[in-house]
């Protein structure tokens, strides 16, 4: 007889990445899926030069790299060595998976989790993908037809995928997000900003928003007048230009990247925000009025598809990206004088948050393997 096969090991590769919200999802179900089952191994598998590389291993993961870049939309020339760096992904994943033998593969999107989720179906392992856009990717689309389950973040999805096999779980948040210990004055403290004063937190993705970035730099004294405090977070491009022009506004913290998003959600009041979907998740969970200016470039402008689910409801302002010089102060200047605006827009965003995503998915998955290893 020997071991029962329901205490087989749980081996689990998570494949994805290429953005934070990709990778810190993927990291909160690598989390829960060890608070529910603590001897379960967990690969991670990204691509070679992309954030996942250094932001798993500090999360505590391992991970292996792929050779793989995606389809280059803007310049097709660039696209030459593809056909090249896919081939030789495969028999990365190859390999990955002889060494390996995982009981099933999560994928989070990113270009890297296609050609492993591809392999594993091949092979008839239990696949599950996290869709967190309002619009689905393409690589997703494909993998859905073979999928074990696919769980969304918004609802709707089901012209997507089929609808048997799709959950609605919200998307996976940062847990030090939901639970933290900062009141608005010890938040705004730990930017070396006063209490009592209206704070806007300005955000455009790792890499920076130009089209805010520039808005934002020109209006610095106007932001002095109204009495107005900022945390920007100005990407890294030209990042350096932004700390210059904001040097001698008192008002004003500035920096290329913050780490503690937990203290700069509690310290302010108004949000201007891309629309990933891990922002707007994010943003839901902390219950802050929000304009968004969709990045207008994001493949099949799924930006805009996930603000406007909040903007058909009044929880939130959209500004397009070409509009954003002309629009998005007056926008911005509306809500600073129009109090219970902003509190009617904190109410209402509320209503779209779902707190457990990583629990529900980690459940489902070890359920899934379980369900599996019994009729084996």
């Amino acid at each position: 007889m020997g071991q029962q096969p329901s205490h087989k090991i749980i081996r689990i590769i998570i494949a994805g990445g290429g953005t934070g919200g990709h990778i810190f999802p993927a990291i909160a179900v690598a989390n829960a899926i060890q608070a529910l089952q603590p001897e379960a191994v967990i690969l991670f598998v990204g691509a070679k030069g992309k954030m996942e590389m250094e932001k798993v291993p500090q999360a505590g993961y391992a991970i292996k790299g792929l050779t793989i870049a995606g389809l280059n939309r803007s310049n097709w020339f660039k696209n030459w060595s593809l056909p090249f760096k896919l081939l030789k992904s495969y028999f990365e994943v190859k390999s990955i998976f002889k060494s390996f033998q995982p009981n099933a593969v999560f994928g989070v999107g990113g270009y890297s989790s296609f050609p492993v989720l591809k392999y594993a179906q091949s092979k008839g392992i239990a696949t599950f993908i996290h869709e967190s856009n309002a619009f689905a990717g393409k690589a997703n689309q494909w993998l859905g037809a073979d999928a074990t389950c696919i769980f969304t973040g918004t609802s709707g999805m089901e012209k997507f995928f089929p609808a048997h096999k799709t959950i609605l779980t919200g998307n996976p948040v940062r847990k030090n997000i939901i639970h933290h210990q900062f009141t608005n004055a010890s938040a705004l403290l730990q930017f070396g900003l006063l209490p009592n004063k209206k704070t806007i937190l300005i955000m455009g993705g790792s890499l920076g928003a130009a089209s805010i970035n520039k808005v934002i730099q020109y209006h610095l004294p106007h932001f002095l007048e109204l009495g107005v405090q900022l945390i920007w977070q100005t990407g890294k491009t030209n990042a350096a230009q932004y700390l210059k022009a904001s040097e001698s506004y008192k008002n004003v913290y500035v920096s290329s990247f913050i780490d503690n998003m937990s203290a700069a959600y509690a310290a302010t009041d108004i949000v201007i925000s891309r629309s990933g979907a891990m922002a707007v998740a994010e943003i839901c969970i902390a219950g802050k009025a929000a304009i968004f200016v969709p990045y207008p470039h994001a493949a099949e402008d799924h930006q805009t598809f996930n603000a406007m689910q909040l903007v058909h409801t009044g929880a939130a302002e959209i500004i397009k990206d070409q509009d954003a010089d002309s629009t998005l102060f007056p926008c911005l200047q509306t809500l600073i004088q129009d109090e219970a605006k902003v509190n009617q827009m904190k109410h209402r965003i509320t209503s779209f948050v779902k707190l457990n995503a990583d629990e529900v998915i980690a459940q489902t998955i070890l359920k899934n393997i379980q369900e599996i290893n019994h009729s084996h």
